[in-house]
């Protein structure tokens, strides 16, 4: 691959870690004041999963109304925090990427856009594709091409071990 592909590929994967990193931020530590000052509603994924119309629906509207909101609420903004740190610094890189795209895959499923028109609460006019399936196979494309060996703390790892092993190979000879 060229330098430009690495390149791409490498910033690629930062911003969809900045995306990720950004949503759990906000979602963990949202300013209890607004820019009005007046006070903010603690984030919950509680109106999302009511609103899920996709084929796990059922699943995702008890889930909203269960006693285990809390968690789940905890769970997703860390999860989304972890697997952009990871992506930035592409550090386990593979797995923030697994973890990338089975989150993707369940907001995905949780509202697959099937109207093809213009829907309230979307900006855009969705027939299948939307940005969360946008995101899913950019992040497939990620993990694909192991962008964390091309550049990151994966790469670093690597380069680590096999020097270590060439000199423990080099004192045992």
């Amino acid at each position: 691959m060229s330098t430009a592909q690495h390149v791409l590929l490498v910033l690629l994967r930062t911003v969809i870690g900045w995306h990720f990193l950004y949503e759990g931020y906000v979602k963990l530590l949202r300013p209890a004041w607004g820019p009005d000052g007046a006070p903010l509603p603690a984030w919950s994924s509680a109106g999302y999963l009511r609103g899920a119309t996709g084929p796990l629906a059922s699943v995702f509207n008890s889930l909203a109304d269960s006693s285990w909101i809390g968690t789940v609420d905890t769970a997703v903004a860390l999860a989304l925090a972890g697997i952009g740190l990871s992506l930035i610094l592409g550090l386990f890189t593979r797995l923030g990427c697994f973890g990338a795209l089975l989150l993707l895959t369940l907001f995905y499923v949780s509202a697959i856009p099937t109207s093809g028109v213009q829907e309230p609460r979307l900006e855009g006019a969705y027939l299948f594709v939307n940005k969360t399936l946008i995101e899913l196979v950019a992040v497939a494309v990620v993990f694909a091409f192991n962008t964390g060996r091309i550049a990151g703390l994966d790469r670093w790892w690597a380069v680590a071990r096999v020097r270590s092993r060439r000199t423990f190979e080099e004192v045992a000879a």
